[in-house]
């Protein structure tokens, strides 16, 4: 009867319940011990006996819930909550390889609550210990599925091999990822976060252009968008150099299956015998590629290597695109892409110098023209800050400014504090900066 009891959550129907099954038990006891044993007042016995069961019943319903209620309510405040502030374990669940370079890594909370849902198009930030290193390596990666609701976040990973002909190392953590997590791993993570995102509510078509792992966010972007607004026409464009080295092409095709209005085409710049029916062209995406297929007005969502956008933004630009109809995300180098919001970059001569303090690590130092930005700088002086997309997006370098100003070399796309910094992207602007590094 506890367990029952413990299962009604509302305090007075509990207590009410429990007087009631005890008010049962009591009257039934107490008929069977009148009717054995004798007693002169036989009709008050009955009476006592029930009232006292009553009360003892409605006691211990109210009591037994007690604990229960604290538990429940402490579980509902955990998995209630649908975001997060800083750093959550969670658990890898599944492992999957998406193709030659590109494995795809599920990931559950550890505490088994709620998460939020993202914008199509957002990353998600992770924290790997990875032996060797000094502290963790904190790196963005693109979520690559969505669902509805939101049960788990989906990273697809490309490992990263030395660049050929330079004395550079593989990528740390992509590397690690492929070789050193597997199911069962603990990965921490922050909330999803990002601007480069699909407004799902629009009708104007949207064409979402990509190449190798740039597939990842519009894997994100195509799924949301088909699956809550599929009357929005879209173009799905990506460029890889064989079917080995295509991600998620099965995906996608089954997308395509249900809705009408999502138009494909695959473009293979090498393709193999046994890749015959897997793609619509050969060579790469350009604009004028584009173009031939979308012969509308559209906004137009570009991700992929920085050459390879750079050249589409320009193309796309020369036919007559406004600015603000082509968005675009490059983890890696800043892109050499001029639009109205780039902030201009203030002209120095190679002997303007300027004295930054970083405050927290003691050091004073004199950066001139031609050092790179802040985070370069701090590097090059055996200083360690935080950082990952060195781009400007993830918001990972950013920290406060005590003195002085700064200007950026590109628009920051990750939302900066008032005070801060992102010192990936960024110069001196004044004679002193003082830095809380």
């Amino acid at each position: 009867m506890l367990a029952s009891l413990r299962q009604i959550e509302n305090p007075m129907v509990r207590g009410a319940t429990g007087a009631s099954a005890a008010f049962a038990i009591a009257t039934i006891i107490s008929g069977a011990v009148v009717g054995l044993v004798n007693v002169q007042d036989k009709a008050r016995l009955g009476v006592y006996s029930s009232l006292l069961g009553t009360g003892c019943g409605a006691l211990v319903g109210l009591v037994s819930g007690r604990k229960a209620t604290t538990k429940e309510s402490t579980t509902r405040s955990i998995t209630s909550s649908n975001t997060w502030q800083d750093w959550r374990n969670f658990v890898v669940v599944r492992k999957v390889k998406e193709s030659e370079e590109i494995t795809s890594f599920y990931l559950k909370p550890e505490d088994n609550g709620e998460i939020p849902n993202f914008q199509p198009g957002q990353f998600l930030t992770i924290k790997l210990d990875i032996p060797g290193q000094a502290r963790p390596v904190i790196r963005t990666y693109s979520l690559s599925d969505y669902s509805e609701p939101c049960e788990y976040y989906r990273l697809s990973i490309k490992r990263e091999p030395a660049p050929q002909g330079l004395a550079v190392p593989p990528g740390i953590a992509s590397n690690f990822m492929h070789d050193r997590i597997h199911e069962g791993a603990i990965v921490p993570a922050k909330p999803p976060t990002g601007n480069f995102v699909l407004n799902v509510n629009q009708s104007l078509p949207a064409v979402l252009i990509s190449n190798g792992v740039g597939i990842t966010p519009m894997l994100s972007m195509v799924k949301a968008c088909s699956r809550l607004n599929p009357n929005r026409p879209i173009w799905f464009l990506h460029g890889a150099r064989d079917g080995r080295f295509h991600a998620c092409r099965d995906e996608v095709l089954a997308i395509a299956s249900q809705n009408p209005n999502l138009h494909v085409h695959f473009c293979y710049s090498r393709p193999r015998a046994e890749d015959g029916g897997h793609y619509h062209g050969i060579g790469y995406i350009d604009a004028a590629l584009v173009k031939s297929l979308v012969q509308q007005e559209a906004e137009y969502f570009l991700c992929g290597s920085p050459a390879f956008m750079e050249s589409i933004i320009a193309g796309l630009k020369e036919s007559g695109v406004a600015s603000n109809c082509i968005l675009f995300e490059s983890f890696g180098k800043p892109m050499k892409v001029t639009s109205e919001r780039q902030l201009s970059i203030v002209s120095r001569d190679k002997g303007v110098a300027a004295e930054i303090v970083f405050a927290r690590s003691g050091k004073t130092l004199t950066w001139r023209e031609g050092e790179g930005t802040i985070l370069e700088f701090a590097e090059a002086n055996d200083l360690d800050p935080a950082y990952s997309c060195r781009a400007g997006i993830c918001g990972t370098c950013q920290c406060k400014i005590q003195a002085g100003e700064v200007t950026y070399q590109a628009p920051p796309t990750a939302e900066v504090d008032a005070g801060a910094v992102l010192i990936c992207i960024s110069k001196p602007k004044t004679a002193r900066l003082v830095l809380d590094l």
